[in-house]
């Protein structure tokens, strides 16, 4: 432990070193300059539609129930914003799209005024934990939000109202992720958040994670100070600043109370801690305990096998003497190649090629780390004199709950009703009858297995709402069953594709909740309750991560789960198989990113490319490899991440082997010869940063785009970069965009200067390759966009969230825009043909809605104005007309392909025909041609449409 805290202050210098953070005041600037972007986008009536996916949902933070009314309750998401049900979560409400932030970390709610209080950053310490803005509130029920202070505060433990008081609130700020900041500790507001008060500040590198009062007397409270550090290659969770505080005037000051002779650990190996207080004597908390365990609990039984820690002190004398059977055993557990099997190893042994400890080395890298730690994990702690002293609960370790990634969960609580009920969240939720001493799961089939958030009936036990990674479940027997209530799209998507089936079909890998595909144009409502047939289908666990599909057979996809896992699915035949490069024996492990990138060669799509350090290609989809280059990152760090891996793959698609590669540490390489040699190409762009991607132009052999990313250092600068000679000179596009960490950028097909770029903060659109954007979110909140892809003959442009699952535009105008056209006053796109339906304006029901057409007449003018809209007849009648208030940019007209009243009067004086009326009222247009003036202030354009 002491190596990691040394390592913690060495990585912190390091980070002020090399990379600043950006400021709070910079942050606020920008979002302000985003606000002022979305008035004047010439985008910003071109809409974007959520298509799912709902059921597997996303990460949930905190749950607000009221208590008089259990099915009437808030539910936080990561970084999916805040919903709100108030039918016990059938169905739900965003209530947060109009603010700046989607990311939260903890709500807080007054029933009674029916005031919300949202502490914007997630309190996880994960690695996609987004940074917050501070506190946000709402005095009308999220209608609008307020930002009422700790801007700079990036992630928010716990908010506590007063019952008694609404305007006084307490409220635990857990401060920067990556970086120390002062703005961290305990706030405390009673005026209703105009003015705050610092009451407890530990340092810069601990804040606050979690605050609990006793339920009738809110001057009795506890909370949990943590130190911690993430940094892109290690996590230090743990540390001598962690601990437990006590005020007993409602957060005003505050008393250390886990010292040394009170019983709670202290130290280094303190970790996160979660509390819960029964009442103003008893409280509990759960600590994860980062301490080794001692070496007894780590000796194994003969009969268990061998492990590979026998491996790392035997000589070589000894481990020829081991039977060709127990070797095998232990080669074919652990995955070793076909190859390495007992007979081969020992004469490599003999031969002196390898040592024993190699068959440890073979198996350990920055990846095994996360898990093979042996750390005590899961304590249980209470108190029943006001914590003064603690007693441990659990006699046995509490194994298979925290693991060695306890930052993630400790989250405890207490039944109100029941001192001796307590429920511990993590992986997966358990509950104890016996003040902590045993333990039972009570997971649900149907629920998953990380869990962060709980609330218990305080009027009928057994009651639990549960927020966990795979959404919302609700329970009323005490966890023997749960329903699901995953009706919001709050999926977090990490890497998305599409392939070419008709109608084509989506695929994406999401945080801890798999590889998923479905139809693009699925309809996410209800009715699969009825047919049993949910659209999207799950095709992998795990983390999903990213997936190339076969452009000749679409039932061969490739896909994973984190760190490099990856699979080649044959969908049709339910088959998969194994594809993740090995090194040999003796050679340093490969060192695979979270995110390991994947590409299928433009050129042939037996050819795949898939980087760890070094960059591997397979001839044969993936049966076998061949490392093409060296390593082509910095080498890595020491820490329990891996770090020094490759983020992206992009080959040209002029040049078979034209390859780019960019890495976790700043690196971009090119190779123009298939692997055969490297040229770093990065020393003139920012250093150290992550390279989120790296594109080869589909327009222009030398050309290259690269986006790098700050976020893993709290620099949340834009950073976007084109070359046009292969690298060698790069030129800065990302100009006007507000500053926020770019993931991802995509040129179009069809149109060179069309860009699309993904930010932590939302989607932007360029018409002049990056030297100015326009943000593009009509119908999509301010969310994390970390993938994008063109559907390039349905012309759709597909949006992969980390919070707001996917959403699809249609592109098809936006292609055809070039300078000319920018240009003019006025220019109406070519509209498409419509098929008439005998049955428009009715319904096969008096109680089902009436079938309804409609036409979208998109225009653009480089100007507001009011334009007349005019639809006439092939024969030049007036049918219909309209007036349009049009915003400089592109403008969308709905018609309804109706008559209006004076257009039906003369249609029938020249055309003696019947023309038969709706059910809804409406009079629709028969087949034939027609056509749409319109015009304003001496521009008019007109172009016809076709009911067929």
């Amino acid at each position: 432990m002491k190596l990691f805290s040394f390592l913690s202050l060495f990585c912190i210098t390091l980070s002020i070193a090399q990379v600043s953070t950006t400021s709070a005041e910079d942050v606020l600037m920008s979002l302000k300059d985003k606000a002022q972007l979305e008035q004047t986008s010439l985008v910003k009536n071109i809409p974007l539609k959520n298509i799912g996916p709902s059921i597997m949902s996303g990460r949930v933070v905190d749950l607000a129930v009221n208590p008089n009314n259990p099915t009437e309750f808030y539910v936080g998401y990561a970084s999916g914003g805040l919903w709100y049900t108030n039918n016990n979560g059938t169905t739900f409400t965003p209530i947060m799209d109009n603010s700046h932030t989607q990311n939260v970390g903890d709500i807080a709610v007054d029933w009674k005024s029916g005031t919300i209080w949202v502490g914007t950053g997630e309190n996880n310490a994960s690695r996609s934990s987004y940074a917050g803005i501070g506190i946000l509130k709402s005095s009308d029920k999220g209608k609008t939000w307020t930002n009422v202070g700790l801007q700079d505060s990036h992630h928010i433990g716990r908010i506590l109202i007063n019952p008694t008081n609404p305007d006084e609130v307490v409220v635990g700020v857990t401060g920067h992720l990556y970086s120390p900041n002062e703005e961290r500790g305990i706030y405390k507001t009673t005026d209703g958040g105009k003015s705050w008060n610092r009451t407890l500040f530990v340092s810069p590198e601990a804040g606050i994670i979690d605050v609990a009062f006793a339920p009738n007397n809110f001057n009795i409270m506890y909370a949990s100070a943590w130190e911690k550090d993430r940094k892109a290659w290690v996590f230090l969770g743990n540390g001598t600043d962690s601990g437990i505080y006590k005020s007993t005037d409602g957060g005003s000051s505050w008393t250390k109370v886990s010292t040394p002779e009170s019983g709670f650990p202290t130290g280094d190996g303190v970790g996160r801690i979660g509390l819960a207080v029964f009442d103003e004597n008893t409280v509990y908390a759960v600590h994860d305990n980062q301490s080794r365990r001692p070496k007894k609990s780590e000796e194994k039984k003969k009969s268990d096998g061998l492990t590979k820690e026998d491996f790392k002190t035997m000589s070589s004398e000894n481990f020829l003497k081991l039977s060709d059977k127990e070797l095998n055993n232990f080669l074919k557990n652990n995955n070793f190649q076909e190859k390495y099997r007992a007979e081969n190893v020992k004469q490599m042994v003999r031969s002196g090629a390898v040592k024993p400890t190699d068959l440890a080395k073979y198996l350990e890298d920055a990846n095994s780390m996360l898990f093979d730690t042996p750390v005590i994990g899961a304590e249980v702690y209470k108190s029943t004199d006001s914590g003064k002293t603690w007693n441990k609960r659990n006699e046995d370790f509490i194994d298979d709950l925290f693991y060695s990634y306890g930052y993630y969960f400790a989250q405890i609580n207490v039944d109100p009703s029941n001192v001796d009920k307590i429920y511990l969240a993590g992986v997966p939720i358990i509950k104890s009858d016996d003040g902590g001493k045993t333990y039972t799961s009570i997971n649900g089939d149907n629920v998953h297995s990380d869990h962060h958030a709980l609330w218990i009936n305080p009027k009928m036990s057994g009651h639990l709402i549960n927020g966990n990674d795979g959404g919302v479940n609700i329970s009323y027997d005490d966890g023997k069953n749960w329903s699901k209530n995953n009706a919001p799209s709050v999926g977090q998507f990490y890497a998305i594709n599409v392939d070419n089936e008709e109608p084509y079909n989506v695929y994406g890998g999401l945080q801890d909740n798999g590889v998923w595909k479905g139809p693009h144009d699925a309809e996410e409502n209800s009715e699969w309750h009825q047919t049993g047939h949910y659209p999207w289908k799950s095709i992998m666990g795990g983390d999903g991560m990213q997936v190339q599909i076969d452009n000749r057979n679409s039932d061969i996809v490739y896909t994973g789960f984190q760190f490099g896992n990856y699979y080649r699915l044959d969908l049709k035949n339910d088959k998969r198989s194994y594809i993740q490069p090995k090194h040999e024996l003796g050679e340093t492990p490969y060192r695979f990113n979270w995110q390991t990138p994947i590409l299928l060669s433009h050129h042939n799509q037996d050819i795949i490319y898939l980087g760890g350090n070094k960059l591997h290609r397979s001839l044969n989809q993936g049966d076998d490899w061949e490392t093409i280059s060296g390593d082509l990152t910095q080498g890595g760090k020491e820490g329990d991440i891996a770090y020094g891996t490759l983020t992206t793959i992009s080959e040209s698609p002029f040049k078979f082997g034209l390859i780019y590669t960019g890495s976790d540490d700043g690196l971009i390489q090119i190779t123009k010869d298939a692997g055969g040699s490297w040229t770093n190409i990065s020393n003139s762009l920012p250093k150290n940063l992550w390279v989120s991607r790296v594109a080869a132009s589909k327009h222009k052999k030398e050309r290259v785009y690269a986006t790098l990313n700050g976020y893993r250092w709290d620099d949340f600068t834009s950073y976007i970069f084109v070359s046009d000679d292969y690298g060698k000179t790069w030129k800065s596009i990302s100009n006007n965009m507000p500053s926020s960490p770019v993931n991802v950028i995509v040129e179009d097909p069809e149109n060179e200067d069309l860009l699309f770029a993904g930010t932590d903060n939302g989607l932007y659109i360029s018409f002049n390759r990056g030297s100015s954007w326009e943000v593009f979110q009509n119908g999509m909140p301010n969310v994390a966009v970390h993938d994008l892809v063109i559907q390039p003959k349905a012309k759709h442009l597909l949006v992969g969230t980390h919070g707001r699952s996917i959403y699809k535009a249609d592109i098809s105008t936006l292609q055809l825009m070039d300078s000319e056209l920018m240009e003019k006053d006025l220019h109406l796109f070519d509209l498409a043909s419509i098929k008439h339906n005998k049955n428009w304006g009715s319904s096969w029901s008096s109680w089902s809605k009436p079938q309804t057409p409609g036409l979208d007449i998109t225009f653009y003018t480089n100007e507001a104005d009011a334009f007349e809209a005019t639809i006439l007849s092939s024969d030049g009648i007036e049918v219909s007309a309209t007036e349009i208030a049009a915003d400089e940019g592109l403008n969308v007209l709905s018609f309804d392909v109706a008559f209006s009243k004076a257009g039906k009067m003369n249609y029938l004086k020249k055309h003696k025909t019947e023309l038969t009326e709706a059910k809804n009222g409406k009079t629709y247009l028969p087949e034939g041609t027609y056509s749409i003036v319109m015009k304003s202030n001496g521009a008019e354009e007109k172009k016809e449409f076709t009911i067929e």
